[in-house]
């Protein structure tokens, strides 16, 4: 089941007042603009959208967590190593609907653009 963490507070350094925190590691560039999405938990997984708003290209934190898929996150006080990955068309299709339940706004930034909107997946690293 997925959990909805929160919004994001800064970038690089994603915060989730609270509950979690997401340090990812530049790759492409340095962009100081919020991304705009609510990541949520599915068991030991993080779950993040890169929609952009339903813009045209990719977000920037996702072209970074593409050259660089490694990460860290922070739930409470605790911290993980975390592997981010793009969810394939199966994984993508069970979690988009949940996604979209808990915020609507993700149908209509796919309706808005011809990209496949991104499902990002955080997995622990062992």
């Amino acid at each position: 089941m997925l959990a909805a963490l929160g919004p994001p507070t800064c970038f690089p350094r994603l915060e989730f007042p609270g509950y979690t925190v997401i340090q990812l590691e530049p790759a492409v560039m340095s962009e100081r603009k919020l991304p705009p999405w609510t990541p949520s938990q599915e068991g030991e997984r993080v779950v993040l959208v890169a929609s952009k708003g339903g813009m045209s290209k990719h977000p920037v934190w996702y072209l970074n967590l593409v050259a660089n898929p490694r990460c860290s996150v922070e739930i409470g006080r605790e911290k993980r190593a975390m592997r981010a990955r793009t969810a394939n068309a199966e994984e993508k299709a069970a979690l988009w609907p949940r996604l979209v339940a808990m915020y609507r706004d993700y149908d209509d930034y796919q309706s808005r653009t011809d990209r496949e909107i991104p499902v990002v997946v955080l997995d622990p690293v062992a």
